[in-house]
């Protein structure tokens, strides 16, 4: 799995007129699934985007967790993270999971995340969606598996 996280103080998902995930302070949470991964790895790094310490505490350093500031993911699936571009001028995009693997490891990351007692919203699957955000800091962290 590729994750991006970004620190967020607001962050929505749109499909074309509808708002169909909105969160204030917190992660925005874009995630894509490779070819090999499983229902456990997405709960391990659920576990480990919930307890990265990348909010301030108050004397302004990096070392309050999502759980402790008690903030919201909005976790919208991306493919396109697994966009090979060493070759040539376009993207392929082999690596990237197929859809029946990729909703349901997807399903197992926001699962594990909502267990813990983080507050997540979604976007739509396989949707064309424009997504905004207000980024904190900005605070952007690349995460792999």
């Amino acid at each position: 799995m590729r994750l991006v996280l970004q620190r967020v103080t607001a962050a929505s998902v749109r499909v074309g007129e509808e708002l169909v995930g909105a969160i204030g302070p917190g992660l925005l949470v874009l995630v894509g699934v490779g070819r090999d991964d499983t229902h456990p790895i997405a709960r391990r790094l659920a576990r480990k985007v919930a307890a990265q310490r990348i909010f301030p505490d108050p004397a302004g350093r990096m070392n309050v967790s999502l759980l402790e500031i008690e903030g919201s993911a909005l976790v919208v699936s991306q493919f396109t993270l697994y966009g090979e571009t060493r070759k040539g001028n376009r993207p392929s995009f082999v690596a990237a999971a197929p859809p029946d693997l990729a909703v349901g490891v997807l399903a197992a990351f926001v699962s594990e995340l909502r267990f813990l007692g983080v507050e997540v919203e979604e976007g739509r699957f396989g949707a064309h969606m424009e997504v905004s955000l207000v980024n904190d800091g900005p605070v952007t962290i690349l995460m792999e598996v």
